[in-house]
């Protein structure tokens, strides 16, 4: 297990600086050409490593029917998921957003309760709620008690930060399902959803190639792509090892370390509520894990 934890906390932090460099460079892109820009240059970087590393047989995973919907329905999934949090990005800080949308493991644990039987722990419950409450908290500025909720639900950049949450959480099912059920390796996972994510794209994409100087930005982006791919593959890697409701809250304590340099490098106000919604998130997150 301490090499999965390892591994998570690895990507946790390769995965947290990214928020931020894409926050910082790449604010003016539409969400579905940065991400297909982006995963087609990943795979640019992945393919050649992989085939001199892996097997044929683990780059190119042979599953069933099952496998296969398993497989589209977590790209689907993925390229949903990246949409509503880079939206939510271009219209919020990333002090603001990540918070509220690394409470994954409130949507994953329930997914693995109905779907893979998975056993609920009374610490789990209290995990779920002070998760939850980092969502409050994040919207806290003063007045009523309840104006942190209005302000959520008349919030665009927190309504898609909690979509993209609910919809990560059903991608870290699949992750689980693909590594663990399947067993297609974390090389054959990756490159997988590095082709397909920017294929489910590429109709919004190419609609949106005109709409920033993308070519002037290559440099930027081969280095973003080799970044995605690193912490991608570091997370596969710990799903391969652990449960989702153990790899899942890890990772996404990224959030901490997205607030933590969002106010450092992006001069982002509110930073100490900001940083508590981030810490109240984690705590519940471990909470989920201990339990």
């Amino acid at each position: 297990m301490s090499n999965g934890l390892a591994l998570s906390v690895a990507g946790a932090v390769i995965l947290g600086s990214y928020v931020v460099a894409v926050k910082r460079y790449f604010d003016h892109y539409p969400p579905t050409l940065f991400v297909g820009a982006t995963y087609a240059v990943g795979v640019t970087w992945y393919l050649p490593i992989v085939l001199l590393t892996t097997p044929v047989a683990a780059v190119v995973p042979v599953v069933g029917p099952r496998g296969g919907i398993v497989l589209l329905g977590t790209a689907g999934f993925t390229a949903l998921a990246l949409f509503t949090f880079y939206r939510a990005l271009t219209l919020g800080d990333v002090s603001y957003v990540a918070p509220i949308s690394k409470i994954v493991p409130v949507f994953v644990l329930p997914l693995e309760v109905v779907l893979l039987g998975q056993y609920l722990s009374v610490l789990q419950v209290a995990g779920v709620v002070v998760a939850t409450f980092a969502v409050y908290v994040a919207n806290y500025r003063s007045g009523s008690l309840f104006a942190p909720v209005r302000r959520l639900v008349h919030s665009k950049a927190a309504l898609l930060a909690l979509a993209s949450a609910a919809a990560f959480g059903v991608v870290d099912i699949g992750k689980r399902v693909s590594m663990q059920e399947l067993g297609i390796p974390p090389e054959g996972f990756v490159l997988t959803m590095l082709v397909l994510v920017p294929l489910l794209l590429s109709p919004a994409a190419v609609g949106n190639r005109h709409a920033v100087d993308w070519w002037g930005d290559r440099r930027k982006l081969a280095v973003a792509g080799l970044v995605l791919v690193v912490g991608q593959h570091v997370v596969a890697m710990a799903f391969e090892t652990l449960p989702a409701s153990v790899v899942s809250p890890v990772v996404n304590t990224q959030a901490v370390v997205a607030v933590v340099l969002g106010s450092l490098l992006l001069g982002e106000s509110r930073v100490r509520v900001r940083l508590t919604a981030a810490g109240l998130a984690v705590f519940g997150i471990l909470l989920i894990s201990l339990g």
